[in-house]
């Protein structure tokens, strides 16, 4: 997949995508900071559009950044190719450049970084989906700065 060169200014949000949630981030490329936003807690498509849509017009961005989950050595799997159909489906419905930022291990870190500030594995999972699209776009930032 050929990497895109961003707008490099403006708001960005990121998506932690999957099945029954969508962690949500924004951040700004003045800043390249990321912070977690948002989970969406839906597996109806209609109802997470309406959602992100409302996140769109609030925020403004001017680029989405989608987590591409691969195996660890890289090869795509069932989950990559619903998260690059989630992708062009943002990128029809919203018309705004959609870019992709490898997630490996993204929950596996939001989980420890949430252990280590004392959340059980309960507490955890109400912020763990908005953390792990928090790193998957400070990642992104990271790699164009």
């Amino acid at each position: 997949m050929p990497e895109m060169d961003p707008v490099r200014q403006g708001t960005v949000l990121a998506f932690d995508f999957g099945v029954k949630r969508i962690g949500v981030a924004v951040g700004e490329w003045a800043l390249c900071q990321a912070h977690a936003l948002t989970t969406i807690r839906s597996e109806a498509n209609a109802e997470r559009f309406s959602r992100i849509g409302a996140l769109i017009d609030e925020w403004k961005p001017v680029c989405l950044v989608v987590g591409r989950p691969v195996a660890l050595d890289g090869t795509p799997h069932e989950m990559t190719a619903r998260c690059t159909r989630f992708a062009n489906q943002l990128r029809g419905r919203f018309g705004l450049p959609v870019e992709y930022a490898d997630e490996r291990l993204s929950s596996a870190e939001a989980e420890e970084r949430l252990r280590e500030t004392g959340h059980t594995a309960k507490s955890a999972k109400e912020h763990l989906d908005a953390l792990a699209a928090q790193i998957i776009l400070q990642g992104f930032f990271e790699r164009f700065s």
